[in-house]
């Protein structure tokens, strides 16, 4: 059988931003970085935003493995990989400039591209990586085959796991053995009444003609546990998603927690609820969000100082808070108790930059908006968990502010797909939304 021509990628900046390590990820074949690309990176090495580390990450990589070769041939990156190679382009390429005259980073890429396409005579395929779908268009206008950054991207996000199952006309034996001490059934009897998959800490709606419970499968899959609706820091779940969401909350056992689901459905007030009512379990809690600016513009051009500039990130943080606190009397320990552990900052609310770099230990640590993080930065929150952390992870995979992510490529989707299994990990998606009937039907029309 002939051995296939190994390719020749083109990146664009915004690849080495999305993953800094996305040159390990293309196999045997071959990748060209223009030098423009590597100019404005230099660009986002300062600072503490997400971009700035996977900047200053891949500026290491890439001088870890440079040599005089890599411009003239290119570096081999390891057995069973292609090279890397730097270019220079002076300028643009005489066909490039005739269709788009501005000369900027975008059009540099474009035509190196182009000229690596004209020198390889079809001999090897050149094909520019860009998770900007307007490059990538505007490459396949002047026939360079352009592609997305597709390695870290789910397949059927449609078909992602929900964390929940629902069995219908079940035994009812079983059931009645579940409303009996100590609440639980062993998973082999219950599992021949299923044809759900089981997988650890998956949760279940069980029910018949007359009677229902929610059940929970715990770690070793060896019991089926019943769960009640639980009260935690004045906040009751009100319907059977939430429920299941509270109980792998508090759950000290299960250290990485994500939830999804569109506004209203309750997963950020859940899960500061449940990380006060596990305080003393934790050192702290942390509760943070990624800051993606509107527009795809820096907080730089908003106006005032750095604290003005991200407060409107991290307002709806302080609300869900409020609902909380205003679950009691400003006259009960409950009530003040939330405004000493921000005075004592044993409870932070920050924008995601800020606390990267912190001590995970014992900390129970929510991101809210997660759906806006990328797989390698969920990978590098993940990683910094320390003893005794929980990692909780909220968002709708379905509404993301990123301009270079999707349902399928953002760092949620990829956590959901990868973690299913796994005894360390619970996820629920919440579907009905609890905020009023008005935000639910907003929610569903429009």
């Amino acid at each position: 059988m002939k051995k296939s021509q190994p390719k020749t990628f083109v990146l664009d900046t915004n690849v080495i931003l999305h993953d800094p390590t996305c040159i390990n990820h293309f196999e045997e074949n071959n990748i060209i970085i223009p030098l423009s690309v590597i100019e404005e990176l230099d660009h986002f090495k300062r600072g503490n935003q997400v971009i700035n580390l996977n900047a200053r990450e891949f500026a290491r990589t890439l001088d870890s493995i440079t040599g005089n070769e890599i411009f003239n041939g290119g570096v081999p990156l390891g057995r069973g990989k292609g090279k890397v190679r730097i270019v220079i382009t002076k300028g643009l390429a005489k066909e490039i400039h005739d269709v788009f005259r501005e000369d900027n980073v975008d059009h540099r890429v474009l035509s190196a591209a182009f000229e690596a396409s004209k020198a390889a005579k079809s001999k090897v395929k050149i094909i520019l990586v860009s998770k900007d779908v307007n490059l990538r268009m505007k490459a396949k206008a002047l026939g360079i085959p352009a592609e997305d950054y597709t390695t870290d991207r789910v397949t059927n996000v449609e078909e992602l796991y929900s964390g929940k199952a629902i069995a219908e006309n079940f035994d009812d034996n079983i059931l009645q053995e579940l409303y009996s001490s100590p609440f639980e059934v062993s998973a082999k009897k219950a599992a021949k009444k299923l044809k759900e998959e089981l997988v650890p800490n998956k949760f279940f709606i069980l029910r018949n003609s007359s009677r229902s419970a929610l059940a929970h499968l715990d770690q070793e899959m060896e019991k089926f546990k019943r769960i009640d609706k639980q009260v935690v820091y004045g906040i009751k779940p009100r319907n059977a998603e939430q429920t299941f969401a509270v109980d792998a909350l508090v759950n000290c056992d299960i250290p990485l927690v994500s939830m999804t689901g569109k506004a209203g459905t309750g997963k950020t007030l859940l899960a500061l609820a449940c990380a006060l009512h596990t305080r003393k379990s934790y050192r702290q809690i942390y509760i943070a969000r990624p800051v993606v600016p509107l527009s795809n513009k820096d907080i730089g051009y908003l106006p005032g100082d750095v604290e003005s500039k991200l407060a409107p990130y991290m307002q709806p943080l302080w609300d869900n808070l409020k609902v909380i606190q205003d679950q009691f009397p400003e006259t009960d320990k409950n009530y003040q108790l939330i405004n000493t552990m921000i005075k004592e900052e044993k409870l932070v609310i920050e924008p995601l930059s800020y606390i990267r770099g912190r001590s995970l230990q014992r900390i129970y640590f929510i991101v809210d908006e997660a759906q806006n993080l990328t797989p390698h930065e969920i990978k590098t929150i993940i990683t910094r968990a320390g003893e005794g952390a929980k990692i909780v992870l909220a968002g709708d995979i379905y509404q993301i502010d990123h301009p270079y992510l999707d349902s399928q490529s953002n760092g949620l989707s990829y956590l959901i797909e990868h973690f299913k299994g796994q005894k360390l990990y619970a996820h629920i998606n919440l579907e009905k939304g609890e905020r009023s009937v008005l935000a639910e039907l907003a929610s569903n029309l429009l």
